[in-house]
């Protein structure tokens, strides 16, 4: 098998994604992204990983966003291991950890419900080398929970919720949970002890913002811990997520 050959799971089959958040050592970001879609890409997908999405954060000059998706805990358990023992980290890891001030910013996440995984992307992933950038704007957005997601929230997502959001002009493209399940690669840190909510939705200007939350925020203020994080993010060449 070829490293450009995948055995890694469909974007629906992912029960398990992380989102990963990397502070960059400024100006760096363009670096580490040329390198992330020449060699890490198709190394982690030859492994069993999906690598759903990677992005230029617009509100954040020094940081990358990233998502990645396993078939279960089982297959990541598996899966991690064989990527970072492998020879493409082996062979890369300095130059990617000389761009990185803090990788350890990620959340394990699961669908929040039967058929709320995203879908497969309409067009497949732009070759290796290549350097046009996909139209769009990810927006990504943590809802911090005070216990984790129940029936009402999760009603509340898949009716309200995702209406305002069609309503600004985006496509919803997933609905994600915290995944309890305690971290089985302990070389990579995971934020542990939080209730998240993560909304996906896929708009195709870079105009879009957060303003959709405006009109959301009474209803959803009983269930919120603290502030929500709202991400708009970039597509890069090789990102399988865009417009």
């Amino acid at each position: 098998m070829t490293l450009t050959e995948s055995t890694a799971p469909a974007a629906p089959d992912c029960h398990v994604v992380e989102l990963r958040q990397y502070t960059l050592h400024p100006g760096r970001r363009d670096t580490l992204i040329e390198l992330f879609d020449r060699e890490f890409v198709d190394g982690q997908e030859a492994v069993g990983i999906r690598v759903l999405g990677q992005f230029r954060d617009l509100g954040n000059a020094d940081r990358f966003v990233w998502l990645r998706g396993f078939a279960d805990m089982a297959a990541r358990r598996d899966a991690l291991p064989a990527f970072y023992g492998g020879p493409a980290w082996a062979e890369h890891r300095n130059a990617a950890n000389l761009t990185m001030i803090d990788s350890d910013d990620v959340l394990l996440l699961r669908p929040a419900w039967e058929g709320a995984a995203l879908t497969a992307p309409a067009e497949p992933r732009a070759e290796r080398g290549a350097t046009a950038l996909p139209p769009g704007v990810l927006a990504a957005t943590v809802f911090h929970l005070n216990e984790p997601a129940g029936a009402e929230l999760l009603a509340l997502c898949q009716g309200a919720m995702t209406e305002v959001l069609a309503a600004a002009g985006a496509r919803v493209l997933g609905w994600y949970v915290t995944e309890a399940t305690p971290n089985n690669f302990a070389r990579l840190p995971v934020r542990e002890g939080e209730h998240v909510l993560l909304s996906l939705a896929m708009f195709g200007e870079a105009a879009a913002g957060d303003a959709w939350l405006q009109g959301m925020a009474p209803q959803l203020q009983a269930w919120l811990a603290k502030p929500t994080q709202a991400l708009r993010l970039a597509p890069t060449a090789r990102s399988a997520l865009h417009a």
